[in-house]
């Protein structure tokens, strides 16, 4: 009896621990509140093949469906609204019932669907994807094959002759509505020029055999081109003298404009300068730019108050870079308002410009330009040591944008203070020499800064110049500069990149983990296409005229 109470007393015992022990863990279960579903992500870069889209998103467990919607417009409109139940998509004219657009920049964005509504993902946007070109026999044109009004057009010879072109406007995706009578193609060419075109004008022209479409491609025609009658316009064209273009200079008034013929060669003037003056090219087809070529330098006559110097659309071109300069004046009372060098190829001098005595410069830009093989005196020497009373040579504001500096053994060097430097959207590399300095402000105490402070911005350095082939590529950054504020902003170097001594605040060494020769295509011969398509940069970086095009 005794026994029986006791195993029924035990057996309670362990019926109650049993049911507190079910309760305990039922009060540590977590029981989480459902939320909203994450966004989709790229598993890799929207690509296109032909005029079809892919998009190959991560999948996601929770979602139950994928909203694509694909804009040509950046969603001010949405071509088309896609419901798929995949993650994987291919937009072609089987999804969405007709083709899309050739040679097309798309954009694509997707949300993720839950089944309940409310937990929809909020909207990703994907990017960008450019469809591919219709498959085509003609060429895509060259800066050089298109002026203000007419565009020249070629094509790999295949299948059938040539036998037309038809131009439409620049939104007309569909070839509908030609803009002009089909200009004709006469015999076995491979190209033509097609004329008739309005300036600053987008366009697309397209290549026929008969009826056949055989392909077209994209023009914006250039803004109008000078008017050589126009007043203080001197056009020498004509003139075929090494000489014409100093002589033009010498009997110009001031501010005219030196119109010259693409291909030419003309003497850099020789002549002191003592007027505002602009010479370039007119619009011509092909790519050789008109070329200014010395063995010396040309100079500035002292006292000159000069508005602006400008070179536009030009080959400038020194004998060797141990001696020659763009300009060397040594003159006392110099003031210039603007050195511009616009869409210029500039090389194979020991500086652009050295500046002695009291010359000063205002603005001192190159824009769209490609300079390469400078020596010693780099882009810029201020070389006369200021006084306390004189401020000597110096140059304010310096602006360097949308140019490939390469092979140039020192950067910006002078013995006084700048007001601003702004270097925006650029190229360097093999700059400056192993050891040289990039940024040399060497006027000591209170003539050592750039006052207004100095912007880097979208632009990726290469390694120092190596000409000796010695391994080292190291660079000094900066000299003085003490009290110069820097705004460094969306700037790469390669891992060859780095600082010997003076290093520039905030610039990032090294954050590209490759070297020049596997981000560029052949640095060697100027050509910094993108050879890396995985570079991060690839969009945003660097002189645009290498930029990868979306």
């Amino acid at each position: 009896m005794n026994l029986s109470k006791i195993n029924i007393s035990r057996l309670l015992m362990l019926v109650v621990f049993g049911l507190l022990g079910i309760t305990a863990c039922k009060e540590d279960e977590t029981i989480y509140e459902q939320t909203r579903l994450f966004r989709p992500v790229l598993n890799e870069e929207l690509y296109s093949e032909a005029n079809t889209i892919i998009v190959n998103m991560g999948n996601l467990k929770q979602a139950v469906s994928y909203t694509l919607e694909v804009s040509r417009d950046t969603f001010k409109t949405v071509d088309y609204l896609i419901e798929t139940d995949t993650a994987y998509v291919v937009v072609n004219k089987d999804l969405v019932g007709e083709e899309l657009f050739w040679n097309t920049l798309y954009q694509v964005r997707a949300t993720a669907r839950a089944s309940n509504a409310q937990y929809d993902s909020k909207i990703s946007d994907l990017g960008n994807v450019r469809t591919q070109r219709f498959p085509s026999i003609i060429n895509e044109p060259a800066s050089y094959d298109v002026i203000d009004v007419a565009a020249r057009v070629s094509w790999v010879k295949a299948g059938a002759a040539v036998t037309g072109t038809k131009v439409f406007a620049g939104d007309d995706l569909k070839l509908t509505k030609p803009l002009l009578p089909e200009q004709p193609v006469e015999g076995d060419v491979s190209e033509t020029i097609v004329t008739g075109l309005e300036p600053a004008t987008k366009y697309q022209i397209a290549i026929y055999s008969g009826e056949t479409l055989r392909g077209w491609v994209p023009y914006t025609t250039l803004p109008a081109d000078i008017d050589p009658n126009a007043p203080g316009v001197i056009d020498i064209r004509d003139n075929t003298s090494l000489s014409a273009v100093e002589d033009a200079v010498a009997g110009a008034p001031d501010g005219a404009t030196i119109l010259v013929k693409r291909g030419m060669t003309y003497d850099l003037p020789a002549k002191d300068l003592n007027k505002s003056i602009t010479i370039r090219a007119a619009y011509g087809f092909g790519p050789d730019k008109a070329k200014l070529y010395t063995t010396g330098n040309w100079n500035i006559a002292a006292g000159s108050k000069i508005d602006h110097i400008r070179f536009v659309d030009l080959e400038l071109r020194g004998a060797d870079y141990s001696g020659d300069y763009v300009f060397n004046p040594n003159a006392s009372g110099i003031r210039v308002g603007e050195l511009l060098f616009e869409n210029c190829e500039i090389g194979t001098f020991r500086g652009i410009i050295r500046i002695r005595g009291t010359v000063e410069i205002d603005q001192y830009i190159i824009r769209n330009s490609v300079v390469d093989s400078l020596g010693g005196y780099g882009i810029l020497t201020t070389d006369t040591d200021p006084k306390p009373s004189d401020p000597t040579a110096r140059v304010n504001h310096m602006l360097f944008e949308n140019s490939t500096f390469n092979k140039i053994q020192a950067g910006i060097t002078s013995r006084n203070n700048s007001s601003s430097i702004t270097i925006e959207s650029c190229t360097f590399s093999n700059f400056p020499s192993t050891g040289g300095l990039l940024l040399r402000y060497r006027g000591g105490s209170g003539n050592n800064n750039v006052t207004g402070g100095i912007k880097i911005h979208n632009s990726i350095f290469g390694p120092g110049w190596d000409e000796a082939a010695s391994g080292n590529t190291s660079i000094r950054g900066m000299e003085g500069l003490g009290e110069t504020v820097f705004d460094i902003v969306n700037v790469y170097s390669t891992a060859e990149f780095s600082f010997a001594s003076g290093p520039i605040p905030g610039f990032p060494v090294g954050n590209y983990s490759k070297g020049q020769n596997d981000l560029w295509v052949n640095p060697n011969v100027n050509n910094f296409n993108f050879k890396d398509s995985g570079f991060s940069g690839k969009y945003s970086t660097g002189d645009p005229r290498w930029r990868a095009k979306l």
